[in-house]
């Protein structure tokens, strides 16, 4: 008779293998220093600005207590959240906003208590998979429509007798890089529909203020609007943000259990992610102008147009990929090697952060187009 332990490591070894024989079997590595980084989500570098970090520090030094202690509604509530839920209202154009733990808990927040019964939730079928988990809570009621097909989602619209329509779409992709169609605001418009827009990976990376997708679209910001952003990427800090309007906020302050049944944000990372927007803020166009250099690369290079820094080259082979990816280490560089089921077929996914040179941008690039074929 096996003891307990053994059986127990035993539980789950059939879909362990299995994962090893399709190439999907993940582990976690060590960051590697040494490398460099075309693989992380820190578009523009910030989490190297070590001036962000000590002025972070000397306002943290300044305040009674180090950590936010308790959840938003149970003395959790801190002056630094509130300065900075202000001043992203005020560069975004939103009336109300939420700072909290993080992009994936923001969107089951959303969702989870947005959609009620009678409700029905039109969802893009790229949408990140925290909103996809959330979807399949029972109360949901979602329709998935195929991926930025603006006419597929206007039909839904038309035919649907929900109570409350509510669209979720990302400003751009996280996988595949492009972004939402610009219709989708007039479409929810007509039909009275919230529009949840996942900023995730346009936030801080396009726009005329680099404030994401609205600002690039020039979008005047209305009721049915909704904003969520993550400050672990662009902002080079840690949590997420939630913009709308007063109602909604005072709903979702009211309804959503990730809010409600959290620690809010710790202080630390709120004013980390304060200081990196007004960092952004008085260096937009020096910021503009070393993207704009690396979307030109990109396109020279590998032919792709990218709509913000994330560059996706299509692999479709799990094993292949893996294999790119451990040449390129070799080679000095880091690059995500992205498998099924997080993409339909396997792909390098480089990301032309503003940290790491354009000369070492072009070098890779020029590697993987080689390697790719």
């Amino acid at each position: 008779m096996r003891d307990a332990t053994s059986y127990r490591l035993m539980y789950y070894s059939q879909e362990l293998k299995a994962l090893k024989r399709a190439g999907r079997y993940r582990k976690r590595t060590l960051i590697n220093g040494s490398l460099k980084d075309f693989s992380s989500n820190d578009y523009l570098g910030l989490a190297h600005k070590k001036e962000l970090h000590e002025l972070a520090c000397h306002n943290l030094e300044k305040l009674d207590a180090h950590s936010s202690k308790a959840s938003l509604l149970v003395n959790g509530y801190h002056q630094v959240h509130k300065d900075f839920e202000e001043a992203l209202c005020q560069a975004n154009g939103f009336a109300a906003g939420i700072v909290m733990g993080s992009g994936f808990n923001a969107n089951i927040a959303l969702i989870e208590s947005l959609v009620r019964k009678g409700d029905t939730l039109f969802m893009d079928e790229l949408y990140h998979a925290s909103g996809v988990l959330a979807s399949q809570l029972s109360h949901v009621n979602v329709q998935f429509f195929k991926h930025n097909d603006m006419q597929a989602l206007r039909l839904l619209l038309q035919n649907s007798q929900a109570k409350r329509k509510i669209v979720a779409v990302e400003g751009i992709y996280s996988m595949d890089g492009d972004l939402v169609d610009k219709e989708i605001f007039a479409i929810c418009d007509a039909h009275d529909a919230l529009l949840i827009v996942d900023e995730a990976h346009s936030s801080g990376v396009i726009g005329e203020e680099l404030m994401g997708v609205f600002d690039y679209y020039n979008i005047s910001i209305k009721e049915n609007y909704i904003k969520m952003g993550t400050l672990g990427k662009a902002y080079g800090s840690f949590g997420a943000f939630i913009l709308a309007s007063e109602h909604i906020v005072e709903y979702l302050l009211n309804r959503a259990k990730p809010i409600i049944y959290a620690t809010s944000l710790s202080l630390y990372d709120t004013l980390l992610a304060h200081e990196s927007l007004r960092y952004i803020q008085k260096n937009v166009t020096v910021l503009k102008k070393e993207i704009n250099k690396r979307q030109k690369i990109i396109k020279e290079e590998v032919g792709i147009e990218p709509a913000g820094l994330i560059v996706p080259l299509l692999i479709k082979d799990n094993n292949k990929v893996l294999e790119i990816k451990n040449e390129l280490e070799h080679f000095g560089v880091s690059v995500g090697a992205i498998r099924q089921p997080t993409v339909p077929q396997a792909i390098i996914r480089l990301i032309a952060r503003l940290e790491e040179s354009t000369d070492d941008l072009r070098a890779v690039c020029q590697k993987l187009d080689r390697l790719r074929r």
